[in-house]
Formats: structure tokens, sequence, C-alpha cells
């Protein structure tokens, strides 16, 4: 199950705050112009809507669909409600939750059309308050500082997700930089001691040998041991060089190391002792952990992500399973350069967004 993040704990709060401001008229303690019963079904529907707009569904098409029926059913309220206490306050709810779903143009325009509902209502024959252009001005006012202030909000955290987003990238790009590197400074040791080492133990080989088959029995004991020695230190020398080739990085460490730290989601990470990868396939599971971590960020809602690379048969398996609201995105620029880096290796990626959103990526061992 998803935990609940501080945007789901304010929208709960906007909920409960709307449902307080209602409950006078919803109990009788106020008259409406339509029967009771129908009032109550009214702003029933608003709550719903307001929920999914604010905490289910946020910033997706059905929470787009969600507030367009909170604002209408909030109208409706409003006017078959005309001057009860706070019950505008739910105007104010609708413009604050907005800004989680439309741009800031269209909260002002929505500001003004409430405030506009809300003249309507108060200024209906008969129930008029005094001072009514200072109560406008004040719900007016109010609207304008909820709207700005939670677009206020969602802009600082859409820059700290988008601040994460680079470190990871920043820091996949230095890690297989790094790997690039070292691999690159084995290679050139390899290549010294073959071309140098190798060749004068190849060279003292066959001197030796000649010198085996030359009279002077004394001799050839010695010229024995010294063939066997340099014969030892030769295949020592391409031992060396064999292993200064396919040596590879921590996996585990690196893995770790591009989801450190990283706001407002916990990451697990395992890999399994006794793996490792060759140099390719350890960059393809390096972008496919940094590419899941994007996702989660940007997209899942998510406050845990486990990650776990596993040998299964002759197969490398990366899991990545996170907490978040689930259904299948649509596969972008990242998700489909994911895929075709694992089939370029022989492998494969599979999504599924039941639960949670989990992508299984699959390369055959070396």
């Amino acid at each position: 199950m998803r935990r609940l993040g501080p945007q789901d704990y304010s929208g709960i709060v906007t909920f409960a705050v709307a449902a307080a401001v209602g409950l006078p008229v919803a109990v009788g303690a106020a008259e409406t112009l339509i029967p009771r019963i129908w009032w109550i079904a009214v702003f029933i529907l608003f709550l719903c809507c307001l929920l999914a707009a604010g905490v289910v569904y946020v910033g997706s098409r059905p929470g787009h669909a969600a507030l367009a029926g909170a604002v209408a059913a909030s109208w409706v309220a409003v006017l078959t409600a005309p001057g009860v206490g706070l019950l505008p306050v739910i105007l104010v709810v609708t413009v604050a939750v907005s800004a989680y779903a439309a741009p800031i143009w269209a909260g002002l325009v929505l500001t003004g059309l409430n405030t506009a509902v809300l003249a309507v209502s108060l200024g209906a024959p008969g129930s008029q308050p005094p001072g009514l252009p200072a109560i406008l001005a004040f719900y007016l006012l109010i609207q304008l500082a909820s709207h700005l202030s939670s677009a206020s909000i969602i802009a600082g955290e859409r820059m700290r997700r988008e601040l994460a987003e680079t470190n990871v990238a920043l820091r996949a790009s230095q890690l297989l930089l790094a790997q690039s590197v070292r691999t690159a400074e084995r290679l050139r040791i390899s290549r010294e001691l073959h071309d140098l080492i190798g060749h004068q133990l190849t060279v003292l080989t066959l001197e030796l040998e000649t010198a085996q088959h030359t009279e002077g029995a004394g001799a050839r004991p010695h010229v024995k041991r010294a063939n066997r020695v340099a014969r030892e230190l030769l295949s020592d020398v391409r031992t060396t060089v064999g292993e200064l080739r396919t040596e590879t990085a921590d996996l585990h460490a690196m893995l770790a190391e591009v989801v450190q730290d990283l706001p407002g989601l916990t990451v697990q990470v395992e890999v399994e002792p006794g793996l490792h990868p060759d140099e390719e396939q350890a960059a393809a599971l390096l972008r496919a952990v940094q590419e899941i971590a994007t996702n989660t960020l940007r997209h899942s809602g998510a406050s845990t992500l486990g990650v776990k690379v596993s040998r299964d048969g002759a197969d490398i398996v990366l899991e990545a399973v996170d907490n978040g609201r689930g259904g299948m995105p649509q596969p972008g620029n990242g998700l489909r350069g994911l895929r075709e880096r694992f089939e370029a290796l022989g492998g494969s990626v599979g999504l599924d967004g039941s639960c949670g959103f989990r992508l299984t990526a699959r390369v055959p061992a070396s």
C-alpha cells in the first residue's frame, strides 16, 4: 500500500475543512433552496470529487475531471444555501486544489468565477448581508492567496524533484565514466605487461630451451629449473592480464550511490553475492536503476522503492518495485531507450502497474 506523503496529508486536511463548513447545513441548522436530501447529495458529490482530485488522482486526467465535478458541485451547494456562515469557504478550497491540476491562469479564472457565484448567492433578495463588497473582496483575496500559496509549494516540490532527477543522472554518468577510465587503465597495464614482460619471458624460455640442448651436463639441471620458473612467470603474467581485463566494479556500491539521498523516497538495493556482470551489462543495469528512480520521483508518488539484482538460470535479472499509485505509464524516450539497451544485449524489459509499479529487466549472464 502506498504511504501517504505531505501532499496527501494536505489534501486530507483540506477535505476535512470542506466537510466541516458544510456540516451545519447537512444537519438542518440552515435552510436550503432545494430539498435538504438533494443538497446533501450534492455536497457529498463535492466531497468525493474533492478527495479524488486532491488525494487519489492528483495531477492525472481523472483528477482533472474530479476537480471539474468539485467546482460544479460547490457552485450548486453555495447557490442553494445562500447566506450560510462559512459555507463559501468550499469555493476557496476548490481554488487551492486547482493548483495541483491546472496552470496559474486557470486558477485565477476560477477565482473570478467563484467570486461571481458568491456575489449571486449573497446578493439574492432578502439575503444580502451588510458590507457585501467587503465580504466579496475578502473572499477574493483569500482565494488568490490560497491559489498562489499552493502554486508556490508545488513549484518548490517540482524544483526539488527535478534537482533529484538531475543528481541521479549525474551520479550515473560519473560512475560510468569512472568505470570507463578504470577499464582503459586496466587495458593499458595489461598491454604493457604482455608486450614487455611477456615478450621478455618468452625470449628467455626460447633461449633456455636452446641451452638445454647444448653440451655440458653439469648445467642441464639448472637450465631446466630456470626454464620451469620462466614458464611459471609467463603463466602468471597471462593470468594477471586476464584478471585485469575482466575485473568489474562493485555493482552494489554503484547502484546504491545512484539512488542515495533522494527526497521523499527510500530506496533499498540488494545485489546477489558473487554476481559479476561485464562492463556493458553493468552499464545497462546502472542506466536501468537511474531511469527507474527518475520515473518514480516524477510519476508514481511512491515513498519506497526496492531494487534487486540476482541470477535466474542463465540470466541476470533486475527487479524494481515501488509502492506508488501504479498504472501503466505511456513509454517515453527513457523506457524505450532502456528496452532497446537490454534487447541489444540479448535481454528484455517487462512492466507491470497492477500493484505499484514493477520493472523486470533480464540480460544473459556473460
